[in-house]
């Protein structure tokens, strides 16, 4: 498919590009050749989408976006970029102009909610003892550690920036929505999903990290809206 777009991966709160390395693999795997992977700072939204969208003008040809749980804020902000042909959100956030991450949050509040803790920086971490069970309780306890020990912290301020004008309501969009999620709570995903209306929803039994536990399954929908965009 000549028109098979560049799949630009874009990683959430307490995790950086590495956390696509299972889906990397699964879609190559599948012939993708072009894929990158965006390292955010996680210090605004503003500098996210900027950097975010400085990855998409890079690309030659249409960019199809996926982003991971504050990865889908990043592209329903830069998404608006004439390259970008469709959105993918993988237990992600999907915010409305004028909302935010945290704001949703507070809509149904996570299981985990109680295991984050801000330092003295104004940074936000996932306490390390209980990263295993928040985030990624469907991997095995050495990938969890491993998880914890390199979280990546976002300024805690991030989680009150707003979306200005949503891509979503442009795009054509997919959502994967975790249902054993205790970082987004699944009636917050399931909300934000329907909203989107979805070229297709798809729910998997999963922790938040359903892009590490289920690396198949999220290649699979990237995949089928690969190929949507790409015959569109």
């Amino acid at each position: 498919m000549s028109n098979t777009p560049t799949i630009v991966l874009v990683h959430g709160f307490w995790g950086g590009a590495a956390h696509w390395s299972k889906v990397i693999v699964e879609l190559t795997r599948k012939g993708y050749t072009s894929i990158r992977a965006v390292e955010l700072p996680l210090t605004s939204l503003a500098e996210d989408a900027g950097r975010t969208r400085k990855m998409v003008a890079q690309q030659q040809g249409p960019v199809l976006l996926v982003g991971h749980s504050y990865g889908g804020a990043v592209i329903t902000e830069a998404g608006d970029l004439p390259n970008v042909v469709g959105l993918v959100y993988i237990a992600a956030f999907a915010p409305d102009a004028g909302e935010s991450p945290g704001g949703i949050t507070q809509q149904n509040l996570p299981a985990a909610a109680a295991n984050l803790e801000p330092d003295s920086d104004g940074y936000l971490w996932v306490k390390a003892d209980k990263f295993h069970e928040s985030f990624c309780q469907d991997l095995t306890p050495d990938e969890g550690l491993v998880m914890g020990v390199t979280q990546k912290a976002p300024l805690a301020s991030t989680f009150g920036d707003t979306i200005t004008a949503p891509a979503w309501k442009q795009k054509s969009s997919w959502y994967q929505i975790s249902s054993k999620d205790r970082m987004i709570a699944p009636e917050n995903q399931q909300m934000m999903s329907a909203r989107l209306h979805a070229r297709k929803v798809i729910t998997l039994d999963s922790s938040h990290a359903s892009l590490a536990s289920r690396p198949v399954e999220v290649s699979a929908l990237i995949d089928e809206a690969a190929r949507a965009t790409a015959n569109a």
